[in-house]
């Protein structure tokens, strides 16, 4: 028997051990109560105000990961998110939306880490990469189309316009392009397994900025 036939892909591995921690995101209360269309548009706002930090940090540093060969493959410009998330905070706060706004400390750790992985470490970009680009593509769906029913968006218009990817015009296509990059990633095992353990990490972040936003919003709690 071959033994190649049993090894497991590495967008497989990810996915599996990184499992846990992406339930709990998606379950907390916060996520919860917006899907279900029981919190109020400033608690979308706020959400959306606080992805862009994240989506900056990922953003910024991207152009020099280019030539990289682990992260590079993956700096796709059909992915970039800020320039959405700006449109989006436009049409929701105004042409001052910069005005004041801050960080919660569990959004300025979550992208401080993504910063400094960008910096420093490319299979811990890629990590990081992976839940949010893809989870945008996927879950975030959902996310678009609860807030056009709940507070009136027009559908991918105004407001929403970080969940649209007009440049992808087949996402499940794309996604099985992208977890082929993952598992041709140029590293060995022990390096996969950091990335995997970076995946569970920024699946934890985020569900620490999901409690901090359900604190604000304790429609649940």
């Amino acid at each position: 028997m071959d033994s190649t036939a049993t090894i497991t892909p590495f967008s497989a591995l990810i996915r599996t051990a990184s499992q846990r921690q992406h339930t709990e995101a998606e379950t907390s209360a916060f996520m919860g109560d917006m899907l279900g269309g029981r919190l109020g548009m400033d608690a979308y706002t706020r959400y959306t105000q606080q992805l862009w930090f994240v989506y900056r940090a990922l953003e910024d540093d991207a152009p020099s990961l280019r030539e990289d060969p682990v992260a590079g493959p993956f700096i796709r410009p059909e992915l970039m998110r800020a320039a959405e998330l700006e449109r989006d905070l436009i049409h929701l706060c105004g042409g001052g939306w910069r005005d004041g706004l801050e960080p919660l400390p569990a959004t300025a750790a979550y992208a401080a880490r993504v910063a400094k992985c960008a910096r420093e470490w490319p299979g811990g970009y890629v990590a990081h990469h992976y839940t949010r680009y893809l989870g945008d593509l996927s879950g975030g769906q959902i996310i678009r189309g609860t807030a056009e029913r709940t507070w009136g968006f027009e559908r991918k218009g105004d407001g929403v316009r970080f969940y649209v990817f007009e440049q992808i015009p087949n996402p499940a296509a794309f996604k099985r392009d992208y977890r082929r990059l993952l598992d041709a990633v140029d590293a060995d095992d022990l390096e996969k397994q950091r990335i995997i353990d970076e995946c569970r990490r920024a699946f934890t972040l985020n569900t620490a900025l999901f409690h901090e936003l359900g604190r604000a919003f304790p429609l649940s709690a």
